[in-house]
């Protein structure tokens, strides 16, 4: 069957580019219709990605490609262009609803703001990096829009750049995601100049990588393949917030709420582990590059789970949230689990969209992320809480939910290959499940046991502009899981192009449910509405708990490590470039003017003076040749 839609693929990223052009140079002419522009831009980007997809599953999968010469010098050939893959379909289906879903929101939460135009400008560009950086054929253009996406995640943490957090978040995002974007170009240039011809496309990388016996025909060692996977897992680590570089991640909270969901669900984040899918030739050659793959995400996603359970902050509690999952997903991939991976970033876009939204909604209308001030006075917000607490179920793995579904498929791949690890993502599905029930109870149904001033006014639920996104991304988590379950495994074949192996694991199955309804029904014990207090559980494990609440003191560390080495050597530095090698430029300086000083007086334009100093040269040079004893003839 021939492909009708796949050749406008490239009209995919164009239409959130246009609008940011439109936005950006007609600012003051569109200024009223700035919402309209950027939600009509990404639904028609949302509906061609969509009959891309359907396009992508009724016809055959091979890769569509197009190509543009760039630039040439030599036998070196630098291309532009797209490539549409069933992966890559996948994921513009993912940005571009998410996109859509959190303009038409933003559209009644930015409605007060006065740079509301310049808000939805930078969305459009930041939609556009992102929808880019899939569509790339070659890793050097990705490469280009990776590093777009990073500016514009600057640009948007940092919106209300009047505030010092903000400034300080953006700040902190650009300079960490640079550390692992560093890894990402030394593995360009490894790859640059070791792959035939240089070639950076991933047609061409997949054919060397293909097996150890075409990787040593092209002179690449295992150790070598090793290494550009590492470094390429290193820049994967720093845009989805991966230990040690996810720090980063929960200090984003500090941009709109629209824009957290965005980079939480479909864009920023989703790039990394989108990045080791793409490249997943290269990483499955090299177990030691696997094991690093799996273990860096197995860690994250406990380490930031414990984290999540103290915080109360309403966003930040989801930030972690995010990085624990984003954890999951690696360890799928260092699992083999490349299906099961991508699976969950498709899940997880859905239902973390949904909860970060519900959370603008609630802060929207109490105007405060502090849970305990909240305290119960989400309750009503019907279409919210209920919005929420499906979202809630589903990030917590409780059956039928989007979310049950690709955490078991992941736990399986683990049971499978590595019970530490599995037992890893059980603990941290338990903790999942508790925080979330903590969250959820205490926003949303326990008693108001607090007075806290400022807070007491009434609460109504939000506009319609922002309650539709919530219902029809409460309809997607619940429904989005049934694309592969242990019934249905038609979607392993449709993405990665091999027979589906089976997935079903019984125990697996029993496990998971059990530890998602222990950890929700622990969370009601301490947190609902008669729930225990927190501070009596809390001072029995006080230490602990402080550890937790302080996030294991990883910025203090940072500080101690990095910061303050890095200042003092900077002072240092400073000090020596000012007094040495600018006080040398300067005493060189002023010697130089010194001696023009001299010449100047000699130079004067004086005939009388030239006289006297001729005079005075004559009478030298006798007396000279008189103490020499010369004569003068």
């Amino acid at each position: 069957m021939e492909s009708v839609y796949a050749q406008y693929v490239w009209a995919v990223p164009i239409a959130p580019l246009l609008a940011f052009l439109v936005l950006t140079l007609m600012r003051c002419v569109v200024k009223g219709s700035a919402a309209f522009i950027g939600v009509g831009s990404s639904l028609i980007a949302c509906v061609l990605s969509i009959l891309i997809l359907l396009e992508r599953l009724s016809a055959s999968t091979n890769v569509y490609t197009v190509n543009v010469e760039w630039l040439s010098f030599g036998a070196v050939h630098f291309e532009l262009g797209y490539e549409l893959t069933n992966l890559n379909a996948l994921m513009l289906v993912i940005v571009t609803v998410v996109s859509t879903l959190v303009n038409l929101y933003a559209k009644g939460y930015m409605a007060d703001d006065e740079r509301q135009t310049v808000f939805f400008a930078y969305i459009g560009l930041f939609t556009f990096s992102m929808l880019g950086l899939v569509i790339s054929p070659n890793l050097l253009q990705l490469y280009i829009f990776w590093e777009l996406v990073g500016v514009c995640s600057f640009l948007l943490i940092g919106f209300w750049y009047e505030r010092p957090a903000a400034r300080a978040a953006a700040k902190k995002a650009f300079i960490m995601t640079r550390i692992g974007d560093v890894g990402l170009l030394i593995a360009i240039l490894i790859l640059f100049w070791h792959m035939p011809n240089h070639a950076l496309d991933f047609q061409s990388i997949g054919q060397v990588f293909a097996s150890v016996d075409t990787m040593s025909q092209y002179g690449i060692s295992a150790g070598l393949a090793t290494w550009i996977a590492s470094l390429i897992f290193l820049g994967a680590i720093g845009k989805s917030g991966q230990f040690p570089l996810h720090t980063w991640l929960p200090d984003a909270m500090e941009g709109p709420t629209p824009i957290s969901a965005l980079i939480h669900a479909a864009t920023m984040v989703a790039a990394g582990v989108y990045l080791v899918a793409r490249t997943f030739d290269i990483f499955q050659l090299s177990q030691t590059a696997m094991l690093i793959v799996a273990s860096v995400g197995g860690f994250t996603a406990i380490f930031a789970a414990t984290i999540a359970i103290a915080q109360r902050d309403m966003k930040r509690i989801l930030a972690y949230s995010t990085v624990s999952q984003l954890g999951y997903m690696m360890l799928a991939l260092g699992l083999g689990a490349v299906t099961a991976g991508i699976f969950h970033l498709f899940t997880h876009a859905f239902f973390k969209a949904l909860l970060f939204l519900g959370a603008g909604s609630v802060i929207h209308a109490v105007h405060t992320q502090n849970i305990f001030q909240i305290n119960g006075r989400g309750r009503s917000m019907k279409i919210t809480a209920w919005t929420f607490a499906i979202g809630a179920l589903a990030l917590s793995g409780v059956p039928p939910l989007s979310g049950f579904w690709s955490k078991d498929a992941i736990l399986s791949a683990a049971w499978e290959s590595n019970k530490l690890l599995f037992a890893i993502g059980v603990v941290a599905a338990f903790l999942t499940a508790f925080y979330m029930s903590r969250l959820f109870f205490i926003v949303f149904t326990r008693a108001k046991r607090v007075h806290t001033e400022g807070t007491d006014s009434p609460i109504h639920e939000s506009p319609a502009v922002m309650t539709i996104p919530l219902v029809v991304l409460a309809v997607l988590a619940v429904v989005a899981g049934f694309v592969y379950t242990p019934f249905y495994s038609g979607f392993e074949t449709w993405i990665t192009g091999v027979a589906a192996s089976d997935h079903t694991n019984v125990i697996v199955i029993i496990v998971s449910t059990i530890v998602a309804l222990s950890g929700i029904g622990l969370g009601y014990f301490i947190y609902g509405p008669n729930g225990v207090r927190e501070d009596r559980w809390s001072n029995v494990i006080k230490p602990l708990y402080h550890l937790v609440e302080r996030k294991y003191y990883v910025d203090e560390l940072y500080k101690l490590f990095a910061v303050y080495p890095l200042k003092v050597l900077g002072k240092v530095l400073d000090v020596f470039d000012r007094y040495i090698i600018d006080g040398i430029v300067r005493y060189t300086a002023s010697c130089t003017v010194q001696f023009g000083k001299l010449f100047t007086r000699i130079q004067n334009g004086q005939l009388q003076s030239y006289g006297l100093l001729s005079l005075y040269g004559f009478s030298a040079l006798l007396l000279l040749l008189l103490l020499l004893g010369k004569g003068l003839w």
